[in-house]
């Protein structure tokens, strides 16, 4: 088992920049994909960015490119969202989760690829 706690989030104004923070517990984390997802309110889960075990692959949504930048250090069992240049649309509870047999070793954009959950950091940007 897995369990995976997300820290970092806040309250930001446009602009600004914030670095989430996901803890992960468990001795195989250093060979699990890991992903970033958002879920603003009426919305469904939507994908961000991940990264593949060994920090050479990485996939980002649309949304993200240019302005985020996923991360991780497999010796503290910790992966990382740097989202800079935050805008209101940004505003979301944002999820990191892990993929323990990640495809041909490639991190995923499918929520469905990912077996484990965080509890989710809110981050609301104000205009």
């Amino acid at each position: 088992q897995v369990q995976l706690v997300e820290s970092g989030g806040g309250l930001v104004q446009a602009g600004d920049s914030l670095r989430l923070s996901c803890a992960a517990s468990g001795r195989t984390f250093s060979l699990y994909a890991m992903g970033w997802f958002q879920q603003a309110p009426g919305k469904e889960r939507e994908f961000v960015a991940a990264i593949n075990w060994r920090d050479i692959n990485t996939k980002y949504a649309d949304s993200a490119k240019g302005r985020f930048t996923i991360s991780r250090d497999n010796a503290k069992n910790t992966v990382y969202l740097q989202m800079n240049s935050l805008k209101p649309e940004d505003t979301a509870v944002y999820y990191c989760a892990a993929d323990r047999h990640p495809a041909y070793g490639l991190p995923s954009a499918y929520p469905a690829r990912y077996d484990y959950w965080g509890q989710g950091t809110q981050v609301t940007v104000s205009s």
